[in-house]
C-alpha cells in the first residue's frame, strides 16, 4: 500500500459527511482542477459501478479516452482512478495524492473543517486527469447525490439513475423517495437526464427535480429488451432505444440486471451520440461492450466442477437480482453459500433470496472492525429465516475470515457443482485474491450452464 493510501484512510476518522463546502475549498487551493472536463455522472444505489464500467469500455472503443472514478475498490485502491483503461499508478497516487493531502493540511492547519477520505481521493482524482485530458469522465457518485463530493461538477454531459433501493438509510432517508430526493440533486440546469429507476415513487421524484431544472428525462425503465442466450460468463441482449436497433449485444456481465444496466448506458451513449457530442461506430461499440467486466460482480473465479462465483451484493435488491442469476444458471445444481455481511439491516431479506437457492451456508464475518455481523449472528438469522427447512451450516469465527473460509469450501465443495462467495465488499476482495492466486484453469469446459 502506497505511502499516500495511508495517509487517506487517516481520515476516515471524519466519517462520511456529506455537503459541497469542504470539497469546493479543497479545489479552490489546488486551482480546480475539475473544471473544464466533460463528465457522465452517475448515481444510484445498485448498478451504477457496472453502468460505469460499460460506458467507458463502450467509449473506449468508440475511440475516446476516458477517465473513470468509482468505488468502493475490490482489491486493490488504485482501482478507485483509471484513465485509458489503465489504473493510476503508485507513483501516481503520491504525486496528485500529495497535492491534495497538502492542500487539506493547510485547511485543518487554519481552524477548517477537515476534508473526508472520499474528498481528499477524489480531489486526488480531479488532477490526475486534468494531467491526462481525458474526452470523457465517468463519474460514479460515492453516496446519495445533492451533497455528495462528486456534486461539484456543474454541467455534465448526462446525469444518469441506475436504480433506487434501502441503503444509508441513516443518511439519505427511510423511504426510497426520501433516498431518491437526495440522488436527484445531481441533476444541473438544462443537461439531460437517463433514469432506469423502476419503482413509481422514487422514478416520479426524479423526474420532477428534472422538470424543476428543465432537463429533458429519459426514462428508460419500460424500454423492453431480450435476453437471447446466457451463460454463466456472457448473455446477448437486443433492444431498440429511440428507433435505434442495437441487436445482439454480447457482454460480458451475465444476469437480468446487467441487461438492465446495458440499457442504461447504451441509452446514455445514444443521447450522446444524438446530440453531436461522440461518433460511434457499432462493430467498435460492441468490441469495447464485450470488455467490461466489473470485478466481484457475479464473476466466475473457477471454471472446474465445481464452478466458483463471488458477488458483492449486501442488500435486498442486490441479493434478489444474484439470486435470480444464480437460479436462471444453476437450477438443480448443487449449491453451497459461503456468505459474510456487514451489517446487519436487510440481513433477513438477504438471506432469504439465498435460501431460494440452497440450504447449505459457510458463514463468516469480514475484516472490518466494528461493523462487521459477527458469524454466529448471522446464523443465527440465517436459521431463524429458513424457519422448517432443514439447513446446513459451517461457521467460521476466526482471525483470517478470507483465508479460512476459503480453506473450508476447498475442503467441502468436492459434494456441490457451484460455490457462490457473496456478501460485504470488504469479504469479497480478499477472498477474490486468494481464489485467483490458487491458479484454477480457466479454460476448462463448463459442464452445465450454458443456455445459448
Amino acid at each position: 500500500m502506497s505511502t499516500a493510501v495511508e495517509k487517506f484512510h487517516e481520515f476516515d476518522r471524519f466519517g462520511s459527511i456529506l455537503g459541497l463546502e469542504r470539497v469546493n475549498e479543497l479545489l479552490r487551493r489546488l486551482g480546480n482542477p475539475h473544471e473544464g472536463m466533460r463528465y457522465i455522472h452517475v448515481a444510484g444505489t445498485n448498478g451504477k459501478g457496472s453502468v460505469s464500467k460499460f460506458l467507458e469500455k463502450g467509449l473506449a472503443g468508440c475511440g475516446y479516452k476516458v477517465g473513470l472514478y468509482t468505488s468502493p475498490y475490490i482489491e486493490k485502491f488504485n482501482e478507485r482512478i483509471q484513465f485509458d483503461g489503465e489504473m493510476i499508478t503508485d507513483e501516481e497516487l503520491e504525486i496528485y495524492g500529495g497535492q491534495a493531502l497538502a492542500k487539506a493540511a493547510e485547511m485543518t492547519d487554519e481552524g477548517l473543517t477537515s476534508p473526508t477520505e472520499f474528498e481528499v481521493v477524489m480531489a486526488t482524482a480531479f488532477l490526475f486527469f486534468k494531467d491526462k485530458n481525458p474526452d470523457i469522465v465517468v463519474l460514479e457518485a460515492g453516496m446519495g447525490g445533492i451533497g455528495d463530493a462528486t456534486n461539484v461538477i456543474r454541467k455534465p454531459l448526462v446525469s444518469v439513475f441506475t436504480s433506487v433501493s434501502f441503503d444509508h438509510m441513516h443518511i439519505l432517508g427511510n423511504t426510497l423517495e426520501e433516498i431518491a430526493a437526495d440522488k436527484a440533486g445531481i441533476i444541473k440546469l438544462g443537461c439531460p437526464v437517463v433514469s432506469n429507476v423502476q419503482q413509481h415513487g422514487p422514478a416520479a421524484v426524479i423526474a420532477r427535480r428534472a422538470y424543476e431544472q428543465g432537463s429533458r428525462l429519459y426514462d428508460v425503465a419500460k424500454i423492453k429488451f431480450s435476453i437471447d442466450w446466457h451463460t454463466p460468463m456472457e448473455q446477448q441482449v437486443s433492444m431498440e432505444l429511440w428507433q435505434t436497433d442495437y441487436s445482439e449485444v454480447i457482454i460480458s456481465m451475465t444476469g437480468r440486471h446487467q441487461a438492465e444496466n446495458l440499457k442504461t448506458a447504451l441509452a446514455v451513449i445514444e443521447i450522446l451520440r444524438k446530440a453531436g457530442e461522440i461518433k460511434v461506430e457499432r462493430s467498435r461499440l460492441y468490441d469495447g461492450l464485450r470488455k467490461a467486466v466489473q470485478p466481484g460482480r457475479f464473476e466466475v473465479i473457477r471454471r472446474e466442477n465445481p464452478l466458483v462465483v463471488i458477488d458483492g451484493a449486501h442488500n435486498d435488491a442486490g441479493a434478489k437480482a444474484i439470486a435470480e442469476t444464480m437460479l436462471e444458471n444453476f437450477a438443480g445444481k448443487k449449491t453451497l453459500i459461503v456468505m459474510g455481511m456487514v451489517t446487519k439491516k436487510e440481513t433477513e431479506k438477504v438471506v432469504g433470496h439465498f435460501l431460494d437457492v440452497t440450504t447449505d451456508f459457510i458463514v463468516t464475518q469480514p475484516s472490518y472492525e466494528g461493523r462487521a455481523l459477527a458469524a454466529a449472528e448471522l446464523e443465527k438469522i440465517i436459521r431463524e429465516v429458513a424457519d422448517e427447512k432443514e439447513i446446513e451450516v459451517h461457521i467460521l469465527d476466526c482471525i483470517d475470515k478470507a483465508s479460512d473460509s476459503v480453506k473450508k469450501a476447498e475442503e467441502i465443495w468436492d459434494g456441490y457443482d457451484v460455490v457462490l462467495f457473496v456478501g460485504s465488499l470488504y469479504l469479497i476482495g480478499e477472498v477474490r485474491s486468494i481464489l485467483k492466486s490458487n491458479r484454477y484453469d480457466p479454460d476448462r469446459t463448463l459442464k452445465y450452464g450454458d443456455n445459448r
